[in-house]
């Protein structure tokens, strides 16, 4: 038996670096949603920051453009249920594998509002619904009751203010299976469409073929890493993560002696991690990189996690790892951004904040000024 490569955790964090476009910015803005396996748009502009501060010379015009005018990304639901714009191109194995997974816990068990039967009823009733229109989410609705029956509208599903219609439980197995993705915006109402209306050709990769390829994607990212990281990312459960992982063209590796799995032949270092770097809320780096304590360590641990969870704070890298927080109040064109870093920083590393400051005005279109102290904000504030 060959023996293991076997990599330092700096060497780690450099090839992350540089596969998430965080060492030298790419020129590709599809290419680069792509290698980052997707940037978190539950709240936009953090994501026309995470991939504007990937790839060199792009504003938030850009991934606007991109989204709606291109269609060379798109977004709907990605790994853990949540919003994404995800590559264009990816779609078809995005789908195919999220529409693999075990489904999440609260449509299982006493949790769930539907059974199989009717969920597949709803996703079809979506699909009918969605090939040649752009819907608001009450227009979706009666739809979707019209094809399904009035069960389909009863208000029994626990929301923010009130309470939806049973029917919505089934929207992320709809997001899954490729029936729904979003569309533009109708005034400040958001819309609904087809990915097979929104990029022609489209179809979902089958599951056998999706599932492997998926993996390979996570760990060009982010490997080398473990089943029981993939499972937090995907959030899906250890046990499954490890037979697919099983199952998968893999190569085991270690990280400072402990183990860990890349793709197949994939076992180059990238040298020494370096820069500074503003990620906002959500960044795809700080939630998918493990082990959390090494890339949140010491004082990172107490200030930018929210009980273990990262995304909460937007936060300042420096050389891959969690230095400090930040946060941004807009007026106008004005963006006043605030940097708590957790040590002193010294000259060439301020110069190389103030650079990303004023990198950080020009993708989101405004004139930002850079105060250092204390985040006086929450978290997601």
């Amino acid at each position: 038996m060959e023996p293991m490569t076997s990599f330092t955790w700096g060497q780690v964090v450099a090839r992350r670096l540089r596969r998430h476009g965080l060492a030298t910015a790419g020129a590709d803005l599809p290419a680069t949603v792509s290698a980052m396996c997707g940037a978190h748009a539950q709240v936009m502009s953090a994501a026309e920051a995470s991939i504007g501060v990937r790839v060199a010379g792009a504003t938030r015009t850009d991934v606007r453009r991109a989204l709606w005018t291109d269609r060379t990304i798109v977004k709907t639901r990605g790994p853990r249920g949540t919003v994404h714009l995800l590559a264009a191109a990816d779609l078809p194995m995005w789908t195919g594998a999220l529409g693999a997974l075990p489904p999440p816990p609260y449509a299982t068990g006493a949790n769930a509002l539907m059974t199989p039967d009717q969920v597949d009823q709803v996703v079809a009733a979506v699909d009918g619904a969605l090939r040649d229109a752009e819907l608001t989410g009450q227009e979706l609705t009666a739809r979707v009751v019209a094809a399904c029956g009035p069960w389909a509208g009863e208000p029994v599903m626990e929301a923010f203010q009130g309470r939806w219609p049973r029917w919505m439980q089934a929207m992320e197995a709809a997001s899954r299976r490729g029936a729904l993705c979003f569309g533009p915006n109708r005034g400040r109402q958001t819309t609904y469409t087809s990915p097979a209306r929104w990029l022609p050709g489209f179809t979902p990769m089958p599951a056998g073929t999706a599932l492997p390829a998926l993996v390979r994607h996570y760990l060009h990212a982010y490997g080398p890493a473990t089943p029981a990281h993939f499972a937090k990312w995907l959030a899906v459960g250890q046990r499954w993560a490890r037979d697919l992982f099983a199952r998968s063209d893999l190569e085991q590796v270690t990280v400072d002696g402990e183990p860990a799995w890349v793709v197949a032949g994939d076992t180059r270092a990238a040298g020494r991690p370096r820069g500074v770097r503003l990620l906002p809320y959500f960044d795809a780096y700080g939630i998918g990189c493990h082990p959390r304590e090494k890339v949140f360590p010491g004082r990172a641990a107490q200030r930018a996690l929210n009980r273990g969870q990262a995304g909460n704070f937007a936060v300042l890298l420096v050389d891959g790892t969690v230095a400090g927080i930040w946060h941004q109040r807009r007026s106008g064109k004005r963006i006043a951004v605030t940097v708590e870093a957790f040590g002193t920083l010294r000259p060439s590393r301020l110069v190389a904040l103030g650079e990303q400051v004023e990198r950080l005005g020009e993708i989101l279109e405004g004139t930002p000024t850079l105060t250092l102290g204390e985040v006086t904000v929450g978290g997601h504030a």
